[in-house]
């Protein structure tokens, strides 16, 4: 097995490198500095030169604001490169391991969404996301598409180092209580892209049954406010913040942003669960690893 890692200096590669050398699987991992993912001519000789058994595409257009005045940017990305790399999969017939969002959809609905529901974006970046998602299922018969939502981690810029940040700046802070997701750890969604890529390694290779749309994110759904005070409450506790800041509960409305969120975006993790044994992501577990290594 070898793999390619597209997006290796996000935060979600950065966690695939760590992983990738820790379970010592042969690996290519390529930034957006060492190739772009619409040059198929690059990424044609490195599949080849390496015998690269599947690809692994963390990289994205993350702002979700910007998205709405960069469209053009958001759908190189978010659209373009995937399609590029969908086609490297079917020219290659290796699998292609795409990570997508809980913003492909509308967050009206109040049950956990599953992977058959209809996905209705609302903003610039759920759309180039589901239309990435739709490019894939155009151009490649052997892909997983795993939606996941409120990435977190040690690396890059995330929610809970923002709140880490203003925690030591701030007495008192308003956080948006009435969107609601499930938080996910980086490094889970890491071992889990892995995980699926082993079975399908080891798999015959010819059952289609597994390939196709799948969501893998944390075990317990959240405001962003509640969020906020499990993030305060356990780095307080374990010393890395001195003192606890007021965190008020405010209203979207109260928040105005250039883009639109989903109101209630809490996914189903069943079908993962069911296909290849990936409980959810523990996501307390994993904000209390991560504020173990701040000490």
């Amino acid at each position: 097995m070898h793999l390619l890692v597209t997006g290796a200096n996000g935060q979600l590669g950065q966690c695939l490198a760590d992983q990738l050398v820790a379970q010592v699987i042969p690996h290519t991992l390529l930034s957006r500095q060492d190739a772009d993912i619409n040059d198929t001519v690059v990424l044609e000789r490195i599949i080849a030169d390496k015998a690269v058994t599947a690809i692994i595409n963390a990289a994205a257009y993350t702002a979700v604001d910007k998205a709405e005045s960069e469209p053009e940017l958001a759908q190189r990305v978010n659209v373009d490169g995937p399609a590029a790399l969908a086609k490297l999969s079917a020219r290659f017939d290796i699998p292609l391991l795409h990570v997508s969002t809980d913003y492909v959809f509308d967050g009206n609905q109040q049950r956990p969404y599953v992977e058959t529901d209809a996905a209705v974006p609302v903003g610039v970046y759920g759309q180039t996301k589901l239309d990435g998602e739709l490019a894939i299922q155009r151009h490649a018969t052997k892909y997983i598409i795993l939606r996941t939502a409120w990435v977190f981690g040690e690396y890059g810029n995330n929610f809970l180092k923002t709140m880490l940040r203003l925690g030591k700046e701030r007495d008192t802070l308003g956080v948006v209580a009435d969107q609601i997701g499930c938080p996910t750890y980086a490094g889970d969604i890491a071992k889990a892209l892995i995980t699926i890529a082993r079975q399908l390694h080891d798999g015959d290779g010819e059952d289609n049954a597994k390939y196709g749309v799948y969501h893998y994110v944390g075990d317990e759904a959240v405001s962003w406010h509640g969020f906020a005070v499990a993030i305060f409450a356990e780095a307080n506790r374990m010393g890395v913040l001195a003192k606890v800041p007021i965190v008020n509960a405010i209203t979207t409305e109260a928040y105005p942003a250039p883009a639109k969120r989903p109101g209630v975006s809490v996914l189903s993790t069943a079908k993962i669960t069911e296909d290849y044994g990936l409980g959810a992501s523990k996501w307390r577990v994993a904000l209390l690893c991560i504020l173990v290594s701040c000490l």
